[in-house]
């Protein structure tokens, strides 16, 4: 019996281990205000931090290799919804640039914002 405690204690300590290690996304910005609702169901997110670093799923990738890192994200998944996480501070020809990758290859395009507004 302390064999199968002993296991359950070394499993537990392994999850918790392994939950610190799991983040969000690989840019740290700040949301806009707004008072919308947040959307449960999304394939994809990309991230635009204020000093214009772009990252799709966690991975950093070059302002021109933005549109290849979500059609590959998206690619097979019909319906695919893209969420767009951009810094307040980012630049609206930045956001119009990205919203227009996602028109141009018919994807749901979401701007998330800050609902503590």
């Amino acid at each position: 019996m302390s064999s199968m405690t002993d296991l359950v204690f070394l499993l537990l300590i392994f999850f918790i281990l392994t939950s610190t290690l799991v983040t969000s996304s690989a840019l740290d910005v700040i949301l806009p205000k707004s008072k919308a609702q947040s959307v449960k169901k999304h394939n994809v997110t990309v991230t635009i931090s204020p000093d214009l670093k772009f990252s799709v799923d966690g991975d950093l990738v070059p302002a021109a290799g933005v549109e290849r890192a979500i059609l590959a994200k998206t690619a097979g998944i019909d319906e695919a919804v893209v969420v767009l996480r951009a810094d307040k501070d980012v630049p609206t020809g930045e956001t119009v640039r990205i919203l227009d990758i996602g028109y141009r290859n018919r994807l749901k395009m979401i701007i998330a914002t800050d609902p503590g507004a």
